[in-house]
């Protein structure tokens, strides 16, 4: 069955460690396709692996496998789960990695919607023997999507849960001057600052804002990365505001840091 499977992990690419996952898989289903959405997710960084996921999985076909290694409990008593939900399937640890992707799905306590099917794997003899505790993605995700892609069904792996680990999701917020307040998300390797402000949180005239980043000041939006000079703004391809620098890196020029605040006011008010 040629179903896909992606991977999203904090492996990097100098290893083999990314490798070996795909060579479990395809002992198990070699017709599978193998797809990379990311593997330089900053190392031990769920919330920025929460995020590029979510930029990404709901490009796939229905019933895309999506796997998920960005485990610093790794060997812990931490639970490792599978969820189904009506449009794709999730292979990860419960440690938040999930977030985003299962927002429709569950309570801001993490309680899960009927529609989603959740089991915490806990049967062995569908993993590799002996399990390294220290490479569960290996050992444990990657037969148990390689058997999902087989179409085994979730509950074969283990029980049923009802709820799973949720990160808080940062929203922008209003601050007492009236200006809008939020966030850098993620660093794309172009050093463009992805924030977690939407267009929806803009006012309709998006043109008389000015966007403070740092020291720095950005007037008004830019339609695409070529226009302005040096610093711009604009709506990135995922609907979230970024601050690039053209022809360079925003993230160098600033020295900015995912976390890092963004304001955005009306021209004159900052």
């Amino acid at each position: 069955m040629g179903a896909i499977i992606t991977f999203t992990t904090d492996l990097g690419l100098t290893d083999a460690y990314v490798a070996a996952m795909k060579g479990v898989i395809l002992g198990i289903n070699p017709e599978a396709k193998l797809v990379d959405i990311c593997h330089t997710i900053k190392p031990q960084n769920i919330p920025q692996a929460a995020f590029v996921l979510s930029t990404a999985y709901q490009f796939f076909p229905q019933k895309t496998i999506h796997m998920v290694v960005v485990d610093p409990g790794v060997g812990t008593e931490r639970r490792a789960i599978i969820l189904r939900t009506p449009s794709a399937d999730f292979v990860a640890p419960d440690n938040g990695v999930l977030s985003y992707a299962i927002q429709e799905f569950s309570t801001k306590e993490g309680k899960l919607k009927p529609e989603v099917e959740a089991v915490a794997l806990t049967e062995p003899r569908f993993w590799r023997s002996p399990v390294s505790p220290t490479f569960h993605g290996r050992d444990i995700f990657a037969p148990v999507a390689a058997l999902l892609s087989l179409g085994f069904p979730p509950i074969n792996f283990g029980k049923a849960i009802t709820s799973v680990t949720v990160l808080p999701i940062a929203r922008p917020y209003q601050a007492l001057d009236g200006s809008l307040v939020g966030h850098i998300l993620h660093i794309d390797g172009f050093g463009n600052l992805i924030t977690n402000i939407t267009s929806d949180d803009l006012p309709q005239t998006k043109q008389a804002i000015t966007i403070k980043v740092g020291d720095r000041f950005i007037s008004g939006l830019s339609r695409t990365y070529e226009e302005g000079r040096g610093l711009l703004a604009l709506i990135g391809s995922n609907g979230y505001l970024e601050v690039s620098l053209k022809m360079g890196s925003a993230s160098t020029l600033l020295g900015a840091e995912v976390g890092d605040k963004v304001k955005i006011s009306h021209e004159g008010s900052q």
